[in-house]
């Protein structure tokens, strides 16, 4: 085997190693949906181009021009330092915390075979033509250094390919749903709440229907052609479909596709503000679901968001209305009681002057606006009190929202999942009602656009008047957050700054002493993220 190609061998094996960094990032980015993996890009463009790659393509490049017996001087000390490179990612790899690994879908595959194309040009260049080796090596090591950006060159490349598939999976998903007269298809959507209003409910219905909600949090088109290609069976009853949104449009698309009859909105807030635009953006995207519910269906939302109380709907459909703090509201609960072991709370329905009592192993106000809205739509569908009771009963504590658990030495409460100025709020209220040493960890808060370090700072002002501990995941990310903590006079000597969340368990272990510790995990950042 010849000297190049054992050459163009090793630099293959270096750009497979890095490559996999770039796949990776792409995914964590919805494949650049709405351009997000080019804004990684732009914003972390030390990390993707500035390392030994660099290096390695100068002495490429030197062999290249002068093109003489010294060429291969300079090759070797090309592939010296692509091994040393390789050594250091794979170093990097495991010292990294990577909380969700790359995916090996059929997406992912397609995008490979099309990556592997492109690298097999400069090989071609050397096949046809040997005088121009050198030259060959070094658009391999330009690509490598390029790699994220050949990641994004393969996604366009593929981009008919892929509208040939989404096309093929669209029709058998529609062409199911046809086939399911009986099935009732019920919305949600919102700016956070999701996927917790959705296993609330999938529970509360499940005491009387055969009901399917959307697996995890998959709330995107493609999420739900999964669910009703491979999950849903011709016995199901009842589809939840989780309904998610980056821009103006896509809610209403959603509905396209599966047709609810159904719809409940959880809190409409600022998740997401910095691909909205604004606020009344989201608003709009928001009640698309609403307005695409037909005059016969129903329609759940809650009298205590102002932003839901102040939309004109364009549509006819029954609203039921939700509330705590608005007491007029269709379906109210009082009395409600937050304990290290659940809630309990009384629900009375606008017309009945009896109070129905319910408990529940969640904690906080937003977990209960979510069995207002399942117990609201239960008994709209003419389930009884007992079933519903049944149904919030049986309710799992949902993971990583706000889920309390025992660990020994703390108790953590776990609300990792996809944090926002209203939800930390109420997750800090939870804390708040602990008895014991009380402890906050957080990267703080991501995509809410130009006012994102005023709401972070609010955060730390938040978290000053709760926490006897901060631990702070990221130095640069959490700055607002230690402003507004030093703001209310927090005393520095109890924030802490870690780069791995992995490692606050272990200061939080010595930090507890003899007290009992009540941990919040607010938030936890996707690793596009990592600092």
């Amino acid at each position: 085997m010849s000297f190049i190609l054992v050459s163009y061998a090793l630099i293959l094996i270096y750009n497979i190693i890095k490559g996999k960094k770039a796949m990776h990032m792409l995914q964590q980015n919805l494949y650049n949906e709405n351009n997000r993996y080019e804004k990684w890009l732009d914003n972390n463009l030390k990390t993707a181009y500035v390392n030994l790659d660099l290096v390695a393509l100068l002495f490429l490049a030197i062999a290249c021009l002068i093109n003489n017996s010294y060429s291969k001087v300079c090759v070797i000390l090309a592939l010296i330092v692509y091994v040393i490179g390789a050594f250091q990612i794979r170093a990097r790899d495991k010292k990294e915390q990577v909380k969700k690994p790359l995916v090996i879908t059929a997406r992912v595959k397609r995008l490979l075979v099309t990556s592997t194309i492109i690298f097999l040009i400069p090989l071609g260049i050397y096949l046809t033509s040997h005088p121009y080796q050198y030259f060959s090596l070094f658009m391999l090591g330009l690509y490598t250094t390029l790699s994220y950006s050949v990641v994004l060159v393969a996604k366009i490349v593929n981009t008919p390919v892929e509208k040939l598939v989404y096309r093929k999976y669209y029709r058998r998903a529609t062409k199911k749903l046809k086939s399911m007269n009986h099935l009732k298809v019920v919305g949600i959507t919102g700016s956070y709440g999701k996927t917790s209003s959705k296993n609330i409910l999938a529970s509360v219905l499940n005491t009387r229907y055969i009901t399917r909600p959307t697996p995890k949090n998959l709330n995107t088109e493609y999420g739900l052609m999964i669910t009703i290609n491979n999950h849903l069976d011709k016995f199901d009853e009842v589809l939840i479909a989780e309904m998610g949104a980056y821009v103006p449009g896509e809610i209403r698309t959603l509905c396209n596709m599966v047709h609810p009859q159904y719809g409940i909105l959880t809190r409409i807030g600022t998740a997401h503000l910095e691909t909205f635009g604004s606020q009344e953006n989201i608003q709009k995207t928001k009640f698309e679901l609403i307005e695409s519910l037909p005059v016969d269906g129903i329609a759940i939302l809650n009298k205590d968001d102002p932003w839901q109380t102040s939309y004109k709907l364009k549509n006819k459909v029954k609203v039921v209305w939700i509330g705590i703090d608005a007491k007029d509201a269709d379906v109210v609960a009082q009395n409600i009681e937050c304990t290290g072991k659940g809630s309990k709370f009384d629900i009375v329905f606008k017309g009945d002057k009896k109070k129905y009592p319910f408990e529940t192993r969640l904690l906080g106000n937003h977990n209960i606006y979510n069995i207002l809205a399942s117990v609201a739509l239960g008994k709209s569908l003419g389930m009884k009190i007992e079933e519903l009771q049944q149904g919030v009963r049986q309710i799992k504590r949902i993971e990583h929202r706000l889920e309390l658990k025992d660990l020994g030495y703390m108790y953590m409460l776990d609300d990792a999942y996809n944090s926002n100025p209203t939800g930390a709020k109420e997750a800090l209220e939870v804390l708040k009602k602990m008895p014991g040493k009380r402890i906050v960890v957080t990267p703080g808060m991501i995509e809410l656009g130009k006012d994102q370090e005023e709401y972070n700072r609010e955060f730390g002002r938040q978290i000053a008047s709760v926490a006897d501990e901060v631990i702070l995941i990221g130095k640069n990310l959490t700055k607002p957050i230690q402003e507004g903590l030093k703001e209310k006079k927090f005393k520095e000597d109890h924030i802490y700054i870690l780069n791995d969340v992995t490692k606050a368990f272990h200061l939080i272990e010595e930090l507890a002493g003899k007290e009992k510790v009540y941990a919040l995990f607010e938030n936890d950042l996707p690793d596009n993220y990592n600092e």
